[in-house]
């Protein structure tokens, strides 16, 4: 039996898409390091427990999960007192990042998606993206969509939301991050309650002819030619797709930092979206890519710290950092026939502190860096084994059943939450690379108001494995592909 799996293993890997190791000489040290708190075990503070001190913040060495009172929100880095405890690394271009449902939103909307609703929808992201590299078959299972139509799409697992100006004079256009999408778009025809661009009204605007470059380079995004004037269509997880023309224009990052003849697309249609932000910012690793087209500017380096909590600020920045210090750094991996995505080598993980031990062959295939994607998914065997770890480590708490795709929950209904606790779970990756989670990134809340419910955040999955952003939260995220590499630093917001 054992050698039959070990068989099916290894077909499965080399079927998988291989991964090229960027083989580049730089100055970071792969060495065995720690990214998070040293503590072992991190405390569930009731709610109320604490007071926020600014709008969106939390106090600095706190692990609160509750809701804050909120006072005030910033509307740019500037803005941000030291109270926040945002610390970009770098002194490229910093945006403020929000999420998009939280208090400081630059687009608040009243629709926000239950768990159960979100959760449906980071299913057919995640499959969405393992479909990219196991057939190069982006087509919809149209059986798997159960989630009503005026959800909108699969832009719902996309939380965080940047504000940037296009066009001159700029028009402000709040726009959500996504790591997985390198064709970035606005509404120039639909507003959907969002700030309209028009492109007539712009002085530096200029369409691209269908022979152009940056025509050619859309691939499969490329929607043919009207009236000589190159087309796009970008279809997202669920099929919901925008059509429209492919230009460029000026964009305002910062009062100071702006990008010449940024190319992005006009959506003049689309089908399935019903949102409340401008458009969406790609920052994958293709040509389309706003990290592509700057990499001259910013050397192909981005980082972003997303909230732990979504009353707090997070932020995005362009450039690598100003020192390497506070980080720990491990390659970063491209997939060879899959260009956008991002990858990362997961070696182990740890619970309380103890290695699960889990063979370096389970891993061997990669994982996904995706800021699109909510839930972390591990190969079976590895969400098995933590999954067992820590049920252990919480023999104390009653289980509550499996809600959706969770099946490690806890039921603390009617107890004192300033003292649960639960075991700290570590992300080990390629070169000894310690990942310590926040709370946050460990437990989410599943519950439904009459009930304190809160599960383990992360699933199996048969496919590729992807690293979510629940598990990104509170650190800045370094993505280098210059240098080819990614890194972990700590309460960065």
């Amino acid at each position: 039996m054992g050698s039959e799996r070990e068989a099916s293993d290894d077909r499965a890997a080399k079927t998988c898409v291989k991964m090229l190791l960027l083989l580049l000489l730089c100055s970071y040290h792969f060495t065995p390091a720690r990214a998070g708190d040293a503590d072992r075990i991190y405390k569930v503070l009731a709610a109320g427990s604490q007071k926020a001190e600014a709008a969106c913040a939390e106090p600095q060495g706190t692990r609160v999960h509750r809701i804050y009172i909120v006072l005030a929100c910033p509307h740019a880095i500037s803005d941000i007192s030291p109270s926040f405890a945002v610390t970009p690394s770098s002194s490229g271009a910093t945006l403020l990042l929000s999420h998009r449902y939280g208090p400081c939103s630059p687009a608040p909307s009243t629709d926000e998606p239950t768990m159960a609703e979100l959760l449906q929808r980071d299913q057919l992201r995640a499959e969405y993206v393992q479909r990219k590299f196991y057939n190069g078959d982006d087509a919809l299972d149209q059986s798997k969509i159960t989630v009503p139509t005026n959800l909108g799409s699969a832009l719902e697992t996309l939380q965080y939301v940047i504000t940037v100006g296009i066009g001159s004079p700029a028009v402000t256009q709040n726009m959500i991050i996504d790591t997985g999408s390198d064709v970035s778009w606005v509404h120039c025809s639909t507003p959907n309650g969002s700030v309209l661009f028009d492109p007539v009204k712009s002085s530096t605007y200029s369409p691209f002819s269908c022979t152009s470059t940056p025509c050619t380079q859309l691939g499969e995004d490329g929607n043919g030619c009207s009236s000589s004037q190159c087309q796009y269509m970008v279809t997202y997880g669920d099929g919901s797709n925008t059509t429209g023309t492919y230009g460029s224009d000026t964009l305002a990052l910062t009062t100071s930092e702006t990008v010449a003849n940024f190319n992005f697309g006009c959506s003049h249609k689309e089908e399935g979206f019903d949102d409340k932000t401008d458009g969406l910012m790609g920052l994958g690793g293709d040509a389309e890519s706003l990290v592509s087209q700057t990499a001259a500017t910013y050397g192909k380096s981005f980082s972003y710290c997303l909230p732990e909590t979504s009353r707090s600020p997070g932020f995005l920045t362009l450039g690598a950092p100003n020192t390497t210090s506070g980080f720990v750094t491990t390659p970063m991996y491209k997939f060879g026939n899959v260009s956008t995505y991002y990858g990362i080598l997961l070696q182990d993980i740890a619970v309380g502190g103890a290695p699960l031990g889990i063979s370096p062959a389970v891993f061997s295939t990669g994982s996904v860096m995706d800021s699109g994607t909510i839930i972390t998914r591990l190969p079976a065997r590895a969400y098995s084994s933590l999954s067992s770890a820590f049920r252990a480590g919480m023999r104390g708490y009653p289980r509550a059943p499996t809600v959706s795709l969770f099946d490690t929950c806890f039921d603390f209904t009617g107890l004192d939450l300033a003292n649960v606790s639960v075991p700290a779970v570590t992300l080990v990756f390629d070169g000894g690379v310690e990942v310590d989670l926040v709370y946050n990134g460990i437990m989410v809340a599943v519950g439904d108001g009459t009930t304190v419910t809160e599960c383990l955040a992360f699933a199996a999955t048969t496919g590729l494995s992807l690293i979510g952003n629940v598990q990104q939260r509170a650190f800045e995220v370094l993505h280098d592909v210059g240098q080819g590499v990614f890194g972990f630093r700590p309460d960065a917001c």
